[in-house]
């Protein structure tokens, strides 16, 4: 099956009504992860790149040139097949953009969060351009989790306050590292913010509800989980992995969680899916 059939036929499940009990929950859940790992196509196809492409490189084009020219491929391939419109290309290039600028900070000289061991030809600053491409995979995600699960949030907090809240976030991210952590402030405020919203998805043929912020700390999680395989490959390194690989620290997920906020903010702003957040009078 295309995937251009297989996302018609998500899109149109025949209601079944007669579904109840635990066979109602299995075919429910079949069908969450089916969409799931649909709305994870660009995040799944460039991590297996990740976990496969040798360390040495491919025909002597080292391992970072290799993802990035993979990375390339997948998202001309995705506008190509019409799996992403050029406004939601848009939207995913800025989240490379905001990446590769925090990763070129925390790469560098004064800050050293994490480095980036390996010789590549498309390093700027030390930081390999396919970098961003992580960031840009989680955007990619929420856009196309958005479509297929049919969302829509109740309760959204006005624009204004949401916007307020991710520039802080991704300031943060900057300014700990001279005047202080304030991450924890910053997510009771969003933890506020976002107490009523509400996130109503549809996995087959009826509405499920969900607290929204509860969705952005699943989503930080997974990312987490990530961040640990693509360490223990060495894709990037934290100064305590540099002499044995060990577990990325928990608190890291939070980082992650925030990130999520921040990335659904712009993801949120986008016009088609405006239409679909509903803020209260």
């Amino acid at each position: 099956m295309g995937l251009s059939k297989l996302d018609h036929h998500l899109l149109n499940l025949p209601a079944k009504p007669e579904l109840s009990g635990m066979k109602r929950f299995g075919v429910e859940f079949m069908y969450f992860g089916i969409k799931e790992a649909r709305a994870c196509l660009f995040a799944g196809l460039f991590f297996a790149a990740v976990f496969l492409v040798p360390r040495n490189g491919i025909l002597s084009v080292p391992r970072y040139d290799t993802l990035l020219i993979i990375a390339i491929a997948i998202q001309v391939w995705m506008v190509w097949s019409k799996l992403e419109t050029i406004d939601e290309l848009k939207a995913i290039s800025l989240f490379h953009v905001v990446g590769f600028a925090l990763e070129v900070f925390k790469t560098s000289g004064g800050v050293q969060s994490w480095t980036y061991p390996d010789f590549a030809y498309t390093k700027l600053w030390g930081v390999p351009l396919f970098s961003g491409f992580m960031y840009a995979a989680v955007g990619s995600y929420i856009i196309q989790a958005w479509r297929l699960l049919e969302l829509r949030v109740e309760h959204h907090p006005p624009y204004w306050m949401a916007t307020l809240i991710a520039i802080l976030i991704y300031a943060n991210f900057y300014t700990h590292h001279f005047i202080g952590d304030y991450r924890w402030y910053i997510a009771a405020c969003a933890i506020g913010l976002y107490a009523r919203a509400i996130v109503v998805y549809q996995p087959f043929d009826r509405e499920r509800r969900m607290p929204l912020m509860l969705a952005f700390v699943l989503i930080g999680f997974f990312i987490w989980l990530a961040e640990n395989i693509s360490t223990f490959f060495s894709i990037w390194q934290y100064p305590n992995q540099m002499g044995a690989w060990s577990v990325v620290h928990i608190g890291k997920w939070s980082s992650w969680s925030l990130l999520v906020i921040m990335t659904f903010t712009i993801v949120a702003n986008m016009k088609h899916i405006k239409q679909r957040i509903y803020i209260p009078k």
